[in-house]
């Protein structure tokens, strides 16, 4: 089942929005405060390690907040309503099942070889690990998907502004790439931080009264649900119903599919080795506040979803077939939509606002992480090492405005996506997937050879395609949806890196255990024979860690299966 695209013109006359002065006041207010931050962030910038990571000088608060606000990007704020509008409840495994463990489990055990290792990105971990052919496959594959990832926000933003404010779209993109690009090329990496914390908040004010007042003009959850079971049938409005194997339910996905393909494999390769996510804990101010910052993370995250979910369920119930031919929208005109139908001026003008926040939130994660992995893991190891620090500093800002001018030619290879969110799932599938299983085998079992990190990167990104590409466009294996085919596609390229390492290592010699200190689970940080200092023990042995994120489990395992 492949959902139906339409012309970006057609949605500009069907969503216009009536703003007006109070409105754009507001807009112009909020880019003041942007471009303000980023010129106090530049003095804070002296060196490269300044630059990319802030100096690793953040608090815990900060670093946890930007951590969540560079993934709310409206990419997720869009898709997530485009889901809900397609599938109903099932949106709540992305958060629940999808999201929270994988948190935690970033806190809790990958952090400690993160920031112990005193890294820079997450393909320089590669490098020690396993070697300069991991490291180069993981850093070029990474490169390429932060482009592509920052292309759908702008794209996304180019055809929402051009449907509610009427700009073109070339002017949509210019405008918020040219201010993504001043303020990173000023203060670097603290400067998307500071801004992601402010467009965490923007991005509520815009959420909350498109949501409270879409369920007030559904009648409440009660005539919320009443108006969906009747038009799509009770599993619409339930988590898991439905979802037995065998049986049929909107998502197109079981159970085992929807815990292994989403919950382990695609939610773990995004959250514990996507670098846009693991950039800013690695920014904060020691190993502890680094653990913290998922953790911190994931409470906003339990409930973000009832703010992404509801409005596409809202959309869904009051048209009927909404996101068909029939309808006249597609699942991504569900927030758009409610802007129009459900807000006054000045609160018009908050959402609006929110919603170029959370573009901007986006694309700056994506351009800052792939200024920092071409400028240190690219350029800086294999085309011009050993220049001074200045040199990959003016570099870093060069690579920036070079990758903001390459996310705009990327943009426009997401339109031919109605729902946003597969698209991004499918990258995820292609790109995060097969860097996780590398990662995974190389932390818990030291027999993992340097050789196994490249050939199961490469087996794993192209068993994943492979899914994709030929058997499920080839229509050789039927899946019900596209996201369907991304949980499937994830599952096989984690099987495939997992079975390739292990060959691969089984034939090849495994790195002396003397360089694995540090970056295998077990073993212990070069230097740190003496007892370890207080803040830096293991995890297990910190009662407080271990409650964040006891209480955060608990609350991700028990809400969606009482919903």
């Amino acid at each position: 089942m492949h959902t139906p695209t339409h012309g970006s013109a057609y949605l500009a006359a069907e969503l216009r929005l009536p703003t007006n002065w109070l409105d754009y006041t507001i807009l112009a207010i909020y880019f003041v405060v942007v471009l303000g931050i980023g010129f106090a962030a530049r003095r804070s910038v002296k060196t490269s390690l300044d630059f990319f990571l802030s100096g690793r000088s953040l608090p815990a608060w900060i670093t946890g907040l930007a951590f969540i606000s560079a993934n709310l990007a409206a990419t997720e704020i869009l898709g997530m309503a485009a889901n809900s509008a397609q599938y109903g409840a099932y949106t709540v495994h992305w958060y629940w099942i999808g999201a929270i463990p994988a948190m935690v489990f970033l806190g809790l055990v990958m952090m400690p070889f993160y920031y112990g290792s005193k890294v820079r990105s997450v393909p320089e971990f590669l490098l020690l690990r396993f070697d300069r052919a991991a490291h180069l496959l993981s850093s070029i594959l990474f490169a390429f998907a932060a482009i592509l990832i920052a292309g759908v926000n702008l794209y996304a933003l180019a055809i929402v502004v051009e449907a509610l404010l009427g700009w073109p779209q070339w002017v949509a993109i210019v405008v918020a790439g040219a201010f993504v690009l001043a303020y990173i090329t000023l203060g670097g990496l603290s400067s998307a931080i500071y801004n992601e914390v402010l467009q965490f908040f923007v991005i509520l004010a815009a959420l909350i009264p498109i949501t409270v007042l879409g369920l007030k003009k559904a009648g409440g959850w009660g005539g919320l649900t009443d108006k969906l079971t009747a038009q799509h049938g009770a599993d619409f409005t339930t988590a898991w119903g439905g979802t037995g194997i065998g049986e049929a339910n909107p998502l197109g996905a079981n159970w085992l599919t929807i815990v292994l393909g989403l919950g382990f494999v695609l939610s773990f390769g995004y959250w514990t080795t996507n670098f846009a996510e693991v950039q800013r804990a690695l920014s904060a101010k020691n190993l502890s506040a680094g653990q913290r910052t998922p953790l911190i993370a994931a409470y906003p995250k339990i409930f973000i979803v009832f703010l992404v979910m509801i409005p596409g369920l809202v959309a869904a119930a009051l048209i009927p077939q909404f996101g068909t031919a029939a309808s006249g929208y597609q699942y991504n005109d569900a927030i758009p939509y409610l802007m129009q139908e459900l807000l006054p001026n000045g609160v018009l003008g908050i959402a609006v606002t929110g919603l170029l926040a959370a573009f901007m939130a986006g694309m700056a994660a994506n351009v800052s992480s792939f200024n920092t992995v071409f400028t240190n893991d690219i350029w800086a190891k294999y085309v011009m090492p050993g220049r001074e620090d200045g040199y990959y500093v003016r570099f870093g800002r060069l690579i920036t405005a070079i990758g903001v001018c390459a996310s705009i030619g990327t943009a426009f290879l997401a339109s031919s996506f109605s729902n946003i969110m597969s698209y991004l799932q499918t990258l995820f599938s292609f790109f995060n997937v097969p860097m996780f299983v590398v990662f995974i085998v190389g932390m818990f079992w030291k027999r993992a050879s340097a050789a196994s990190g490249f050939w199961g990167l490469l087996a794993g990104t192209t068993a994943a395609m492979i899914n994709y590409f030929v058997l499920y466009k080839k229509d050789i294996i039927s899946l019900p949806s596209d996201q369907g085919a991304n949980f499937v596609s994830a599952i096989a390229g984690f099987v495939a890196g997992a079975v390739v390492m292990v060959a691969v290592s089984l034939f090849t010699r495994p790195k002396p255990e003397a360089e694995l200190q540090g970056l295998v689970y077990g073993t212990r940080s070069p230097g740190m024979s003496e007892p370890p200092a207080p803040g830096d023990e293991a995890w297990y042995r910190k009662p407080a860690l271990l409650g964040w994120g006891a209480v955060v489990l608990a609350a991700a395992c028990y809400i969606p299966f009482s919903f």
